[in-house]
């Protein structure tokens, strides 16, 4: 079965009202983008949930219908109860496919360094002697495509090196923490570096089954829990991508989770929201700016005494 899709581009201050007028109309889904998206004019939003981000000045406005209704002839009726001049439209047929396979086709294998790679579990592993982290991108956070989790595991590469050149002997055994762990990506490719056990936490229970299977994938074990659970656990490494907020609350938590010297990454961190960040955590951590990322900071340090 086709579909139609009614696009329509307006000012932001209409797009809002004009998408729910669609809505109650007969629309099946709304999407508003950035009208200018793919130019050198196209503008990033970042924002957190409860916060309103705001919309572009100008607006891609698309709804999907059926195929036996007349797009234009709504739009002519949302804009006639709106009081709004007709913004330009345009009605496209969307022909129907394999949404599954349209879904993975857009996930390819990922290089995050030489030596670390992320792989859908559909995939072959480009690389056969790197990392490979096998994944099947999901509803969970946590796929290797968001800069955040790519400087996280950035970070990790390198503190599981620097770790390892300085432990004596006998090893030591290396633990680590991923709070707010999604997909699981991060604990996966601590234990693929060579943590001696990692655990994850998660406070969305669909997340902890996401991240449980993609650990069976790599043939890795790993305890996970939701937030909701009492964290008996002390780490060597700590790792929390999340979103500055939630981080603000969560620092003398993640204070009693990291050991006395042990290593801290936080992310999920907009480049301005930093030095907050960094100001919060100072009673506990010795913190500064890692790497940033389009628009993103990984901020990481020490626990102190």
């Amino acid at each position: 079965m086709s579909w139609l899709n009614l696009v329509l581009h307006m000012p932001r201050e209409q797009a809002d009202a004009f998408g729910d007028a669609l809505m109650e109309l007969g629309a099946i889904s709304i999407n508003v983008e950035d009208a200018a998206e793919g130019t050198t004019a196209e503008k990033p939003i970042f924002g957190e949930p409860g916060a309103s981000a705001g919309l572009w000045d100008s607006c891609k406005l698309t709804a999907l219908f059926l195929p036996d209704v007349d797009p234009a002839g709504i739009a002519r009726e949302a804009a006639s109860v709106l009081e709004f001049e007709l913004p330009l439209l345009t009605v496209e047929t969307l022909e129907d496919v394999d949404w599954v396979q349209q879904n993975r086709d857009q996930f390819q294998p990922i290089k995050i360094s030489e030596r670390i790679w992320i792989v859908p579990t559909w995939h072959n592993a480009p690389d056969s002697a790197a990392i490979n982290i096998s994944l099947d991108p999901g509803a969970a956070f946590g796929t290797g495509s968001h800069p955040t989790t790519r400087l996280c595991l950035q970070w990790l590469e390198a503190t599981f090196e620097s770790l390892q050149k300085s432990l004596q002997q006998p090893p030591k055994k290396i633990s680590m923490l991923d709070y707010g762990t999604g997909s699981g990506i991060l604990a996966i490719a601590s234990m693929k570096l060579g943590a001696h056990n990692a655990v994850g936490v998660d406070i969305d229970s669909q997340a902890i089954e996401a991240a449980r299977y993609n650990t069976q994938q790599n043939g890795v074990s790993i305890e996970f829990s939701n937030t909701h659970s009492t964290l008996n656990y002390v780490a060597d490494i700590t790792v929390a991508n999340i979103l500055a907020n939630p981080l603000k609350v969560l620092a003398p938590l993640l204070k009693s989770h990291t050991q006395i010297g042990g290593q801290i990454a936080l992310a999920g961190i907009l480049d301005h929201q930093a030095d907050e960040i960094i100001a919060i955590y100072k009673p506990w951590f010795k913190l500064d700016v890692w790497q940033r990322a389009e628009g993103w900071s990984c901020i990481a340090g020490v626990r102190l005494a």
